[in-house]
């Protein structure tokens, strides 16, 4: 008598789509230090064109993540990581190498500022994680300047001096450090700045916005280093509307608050003795 014989268990695998947010932020990774070995050769345009790239795969690992449903602990932990490396530590190498090294130890000690509120940032941006930094009414918003804008802010005045041949008044260690003392600021601050991850677009500007995007892919192709100045500019310019909007929402969020805190302490009242008194004499 033969017994049907049992077929080993099925070992479950990771989809191949779940790994896809891994692959990108692993991308990004490999960009901001190839970055790196860009500025060690002098090639400052290709250096500033690594870390950019490494911001645009930053931004869309963690949207296709939830698209995919591939969200993780790991994957969060990696992201964090390469965002240091590219976000972090590439930028400080990338201007020490231009022109903060002309300042001596003073440019050695602004560009490791730089560095430890990126990290200090990260930090706090994981030990928050699952606890929401901010109220529910403010979801459109981050706690200070996002580590890929810092890193895009920062690099600033590089790209203004490519543009212009890499020589003048941006390419001078004195502007740099100012915005290295600013942007580390900005980075560790409570500032509230934009965040569009649930920003949706209304179906009337569907074919508008498309038509903006062909338009500025058009720009960053014929003048990359013009375009990219003005998104950088545009963005920094937005900071003190962002904390102006975030203040208008909480103000409007505490009336509502004081209002349904007043509805709920004011006691309901009940027949005065007049009216009980008709009632009785009808």
């Amino acid at each position: 008598m033969k017994f049907p014989q049992r077929r080993p268990p099925r070992i479950n695998g990771l989809s191949f789509n779940k790994l896809i947010p891994n692959i990108l932020t692993m991308l990004a990774l490999c960009a901001g230090l190839t970055s790196i070995r860009f500025g060690l050769h002098g090639k400052w345009d290709l250096a500033v064109t690594g870390i950019l790239l490494a911001g645009l795969l930053d931004g869309l690992d963690g949207r296709i993540a939830r698209l995919l449903h591939g969200t993780s602990k790991f994957g969060a932990e990696l992201d964090s990581l390469s965002d240091f490396i590219s976000f972090g530590v590439a930028p400080s190498v990338l201007l020490y190498l231009w022109t903060m090294q002309g300042a001596g130890g003073l440019g050695w000690a602004l560009v490791l500022l730089f560095s430890v509120c990126m990290a200090l940032r990260l930090a706090r941006f994981n030990t928050m994680l699952g606890e929401p930094d901010l109220p529910p009414w403010a979801y459109n918003f981050f706690t200070g300047v996002p580590a890929p804008a810092a890193a895009g802010l920062v690099l600033l005045p590089m790209i203004i001096s490519l543009q212009s041949g890499g020589e003048g008044f941006f390419a001078s260690s004195a502007v740099n450090a100012v915005v290295l003392v600013i942007v580390s600021f900005l980075m560790v601050s409570r500032i509230p700045t934009y965040s569009g991850k649930r920003f949706r677009v209304p179906h009337v500007y569907v074919v508008p916005m498309l038509l903006l995007v062909g338009v500025l892919t058009a720009f960053l192709v014929t003048e990359p280093w013009g375009t990219i100045t003005v998104i950088g500019v545009l963005y920094a310019g937005s900071i003190p509307l962002s904390a102006r909007a975030f203040r208008k929402l909480q103000k409007q969020a505490a009336e509502l608050r004081a209002a349904e805190t007043t509805t709920r302490e004011t006691p309901d009242k009940g027949p005065s003795v007049k009216d009980v008194a008709a009632g009785n004499e009808g």
